[in-house]
């Protein structure tokens, strides 16, 4: 099977396209897979999908430039003529089988050109809140996969629509093949010492990484721990000048990147995670079954990585703290009450597995997908 899948921008929307085509080529190996995203240099699609291996294909799309008067809205309506073609000319040349869209700008001339050309058509949303692209093309696929009940209503689709299918987020497959001894292992850590993971998303936080520089700096003689921080591209520079003006640069137990490559490895060998509270990243803390500390970004549509930090913090799941509070050391507090109770931590992990963890997401995901082609091929040859 030839497989198109479409998903850019930031990590949320390109990892679960990952995910898929991994699901995919674990079920069939001579599946064939092409990634379409757009050519906006900060896409994340840039960076990851052809440091997985696969081939990716640009298209010219963007969105509305703020504010919205500006001049250079006046040629949106021409970028999104030339986005169908060029989304055309790549459907005829690759001739898939099958187009998946996870969301993203360059979801919607990919999406919606294959539909209208006879393609079977899926798309993937993962978070409560369905993103433009999918709100865009959700009349017109075959088939919508989502995380969350409620983006089923959100989308102002009924329940009874058989298109729809609650599956959870697809999961690469190396979360979960490796223990957190063998992790710890893998990273010359002490099976006895804790392990703190911490990151603000692909891009970075601001405020995210103030407050784990002072974290650090309130932990930083603690001889049981280590640490590891993403800081994200964008103000990874930034930080890693002020960890060198507190004399944090050459810390033997700190770890700063800009962008964690190895996330199977540094989660399973984490104790507490600290993270924003995107889909992808609480399916994969269910997952991993691991005590988290979210700090949701407000500046998300709809405010709704705090609806899901509070969702788990209801299940005592995890920890919510806000954005507006960082300069308390709220952040350090929390952090803290977990490394000093192993029971809270283990109540948690309990916890966020027993309600949050979908085991099957990735066998549902593909089975729904062959279905969709199946019932428009009746002589397509399931594996």
């Amino acid at each position: 099977m030839k497989v198109l899948l479409t998903g850019g921008g930031t990590a949320g929307h390109v990892n679960p396209a990952l995910a898929i085509a991994a699901a995919l080529t674990s079920r069939d190996p001579h599946t064939e897979i092409l990634f379409a995203a757009s050519a906006l240099s900060n896409d994340k699609a840039g960076d990851l999908i052809p440091r997985a291996g696969y081939e990716l294909r640009r298209i010219h799309i963007r969105g509305l430039r703020r504010p919205v008067y500006s001049l250079a809205n006046l040629r949106l309506p021409f970028v999104m003529l030339k986005s169908r073609r060029e989304a055309k000319t790549l459907i005829r040349e690759f001739q898939p089988d099958l187009i998946v869209g996870t969301g993203g700008y360059a979801c919607w001339p990919v999406v919606s050109v294959g539909a209208s050309m006879g393609i079977p058509t899926a798309v993937h949303e993962s978070n409560a809140l369905p993103g433009k692209a999918i709100c865009q093309v959700k009349n017109k696929v075959d088939l919508i996969l989502v995380n969350f009940p409620e983006t089923i209503n959100r989308l102002g689709l009924a329940e009874t629509d058989p298109r729809v299918l609650r599956v959870g987020n697809p999961y690469m497959a190396d979360f979960g093949k490796i223990s957190p001894k063998e992790a710890k292992n893998a990273l010359g850590i002490p099976e006895n010492h804790l392990y703190i993971l911490s990151f603000g998303g692909s891009l970075g936080a601001e405020h995210v990484n103030d407050a784990v520089l002072s974290l650090w700096e309130h932990l930083k003689d603690r001889a049981d721990l280590h640490f590891c921080h993403a800081a994200g591209k964008r103000d990874y520079d930034r930080v890693k000048s002020q960890a060198a003006a507190q004399g944090m640069d050459a810390h033997p137990r700190m770890t700063l990147l800009d962008y964690i490559y190895d996330m199977p490895l540094r989660m399973a060998a984490a104790d507490v995670v600290i993270s924003r509270a995107g889909a992808m990243s609480i399916s994969e803390l269910a997952l991993m079954k691991k005590a988290a500390v979210l700090v949701p970004s407000p500046y998300v549509a709809d405010n709704h990585q705090f609806k899901n930090a509070m969702a788990l913090h209801h299940k005592g799941a995890g920890l919510c703290v806000e954005e507006k509070t960082l300069a308390t050391d709220a952040l350090t507090k929390a952090v803290e009450s977990l490394l000093n109770d192993s029971r809270v931590r283990q109540n948690m992990q309990n916890a966020i597995f027993e309600n949050f963890a979908m085991l099957s997401a990735n066998e549902t995901i593909v089975a729904a997908l062959y279905g969709i082609v199946k019932s428009k091929d009746p002589y397509f040859e399931m594996s």
